[in-house]
């Protein structure tokens, strides 16, 4: 069976999806992109977007019961690869602030995403 996750501490869904689904052993987030919860704003640089996607991502993590360290996959999307030092540099420094062994990633670049941010991360929790 599965549960929907919904928290506060993370931006509300702007469309027909959930932040997250529980299926006991794993949680599948959706993805998150770098909307402050409690401003409703978008920072202007890459590095804080990453950051604020990857804090969105632990909030939704945490309300399901899980920590950082429960993450085994990522995926980012971003709308320009030249940004891939600046978002590597910020996520490795995210995954060691919560003492988390990296997980599995992809990244892409993408055209065009949601309120035109510059990232887009989504992850995938075990339950252990």
């Amino acid at each position: 069976m599965s549960r929907i996750i919904n928290t506060e501490n993370a931006p509300a869904a702007i469309g027909p999806y959930v932040q997250a689904v529980d299926l006991g052993n794993m949680v599948f987030t959706s993805g998150q992109i770098p909307v402050c919860p409690k401003t409703g704003l978008v920072a202007d640089n890459i590095a804080a977007q990453a950051r604020q996607s990857l804090d969105n991502v632990r909030a939704i993590i945490e309300a399901a019961g899980l920590k950082v360290a429960d993450i085994i996959k990522t995926t980012v999307f971003v709308k320009d690869l030249n940004d891939f030092a600046t978002v590597n540099a910020t996520y490795e420094t995210f995954f060691n602030e919560h003492n988390a062994p990296f997980p599995a990633r992809s990244c892409v670049e993408v055209a065009r995403l949601p309120k035109d941010v510059q990232i887009e991360i989504e992850a995938i929790a075990v339950r252990r």
